[in-house]
């Protein structure tokens, strides 16, 4: 049915490819780094309760384990978002928990006089004392 020569490729349907690009396929995912999501969920729950003294304990828990978590991210860099997060949230717990305890130590120290009150607004008023130097 070609009366001009040209021959054709019967039922050539997909487009050719050029520049040998090759379409877009998802990476396989690697083993999930559990020790990045503990140490995430340690982080923020230190970091939230921070101003108590378990906050503290929990950011150094957190901490352990996203240090651990990033040596075992490796070359699949799997979960190391996660555990930057868990490094840094901890961290600042436990920076937020040492100085929450030195501020109670000081605040104890400063008042100390005024632990005998016979009422809260003798209690008040020697703090008030202590802390302006009056």
């Amino acid at each position: 049915m070609n009366t001009q020569g040209t021959q054709m490729p019967p039922y050539h349907t997909a487009p050719a490819r050029t520049g040998g690009t090759v379409p877009h396929r998802p990476h396989p995912q690697g083993p999930k780094n559990r020790l990045a999501g503990a140490a995430m969920v340690l982080g923020v729950t230190g970091l939230g309760t921070s101003v108590f003294f378990f906050g503290g304990l929990l950011g150094l828990v957190g901490l352990v384990l996203g240090i651990s978590a990033l040596v075992r991210s490796g070359p699949t860099r799997s979960g190391r978002g996660k555990a930057i997060t868990g490094v840094v949230t901890s961290a600042v717990a436990i920076v937020v928990a040492v100085l929450v305890a030195f501020f109670m130590v000081w605040y104890a120290n400063e008042t100390q006089k005024c632990y005998q009150p016979d009422s809260f607004q003798q209690y008040e008023q020697c703090v008030r004392q202590q802390l302006t130097g009056n």
